[in-house]
């Protein structure tokens, strides 16, 4: 089936950016969330976006233009209904994830692949309550969308080859690399960065450095362009707690415990980047 029209459920961070990076790619894209607000913030995002790299002479003026161009908003499921591939990209909330796979079983074409962007949750369970289960399968981009170039593929137990195929030639088609993954929680990425994340955490937690230092030592130790806690703030301190939790709850693994700061902070509503306050402070 060739693919023109692209659906992507969920205007947040991993949504706004796949919808970018997918109407960079020639696609045109609806962008579904529940409302209004979300979309807007989305599509927010995808201008200043657009706007940074127009400045960086990546791309023109007029590019710009033809990429937004080529996304639309909804607020109904039912908008992707003629779509030819779809990826959900809510939050990671097992329930909800398999409502809205139910819904778009209904709702397109029994040839559409249904992919999703978690980073953690089981794709046999999101094919497990459709009638496609060969056609489903995970698609983890990694924030930012627009500059990182791995896509996590992940097979559910059902997943075919066909679908793989076509997701990895998708992939590409986006400008992306596409690496194999085993449907385990987690996957790869988060099953190794969250342990380091919460590890940092704990570090902070503990008294072992300060926001600082820990952060300072990981990027000259490893090499890395952020430090794990800096990187939490940029994910999101609910979704670090959420993965954590699958993680703890798949493997009952101690070393995925969430840390009680970790859980502190979210229950005070301060999230990272997206609210203005995590371990950090940041200008809104």
């Amino acid at each position: 089936m060739q693919i023109k029209n692209i659906g992507v459920v969920g205007a947040g961070i991993m949504g706004s950016g796949i919808s970018q990076v997918a109407a960079s790619a020639g696609y045109n894209v609806i962008l579904n969330d529940i409302e209004d607000k979300f979309i807007d913030r989305g599509l927010t995002a995808i201008f200043h976006s657009l706007e940074r790299m127009v400045k960086k002479d990546k791309i023109t003026s007029a590019e710009a233009k033809t990429i937004s161009g080529r996304i639309t908003r909804s607020k109904k499921l039912e908008d992707l209904s003629d779509v030819d591939f779809v990826v959900e990209a809510v939050i990671e909330d097992k329930t909800l994830k398999q409502d809205i796979f139910r819904q778009l079983d209904n709702i397109c074409h029994s040839e559409v692949i249904l992919s999703s962007n978690t980073s953690s949750i089981s794709i046999t369970s999101l094919a497990a309550v459709t009638s496609r289960p060969e056609k489903v399968i995970g698609m983890h981009f990694i924030n930012p969308v627009p500059v990182m170039k791995l896509i996590e593929v992940i097979k559910g137990l059902d997943t075919s080859s066909e679908t793989v195929k076509s997701v990895f030639d998708l992939a590409e088609i986006m400008g992306k690399v596409p690496v194999m993954a085993e449907d385990f929680p987690g996957f790869v990425s988060n099953r190794v960065l969250q342990v380091m994340i919460n590890e940092g955490i704990y570090c902070l937690y503990e008294g072992v450095g300060t926001r600082e230092s820990i952060d300072d030592i990981m990027k000259m130790c490893a090499n890395h362009p952020m430090g794990p806690l800096e990187l939490a703030d940029l994910i999101g301190l609910d979704t670090v707690l959420n993965i954590l939790n699958i993680l703890y709850e798949g493997y009952g693994d101690p070393k995925y415990r969430p840390c009680p700061l970790l859980k502190k902070y979210v229950e005070a509503g301060l999230l990272g980047r997206k609210t203005g306050r995590g371990f950090y402070e940041y200008a809104k």
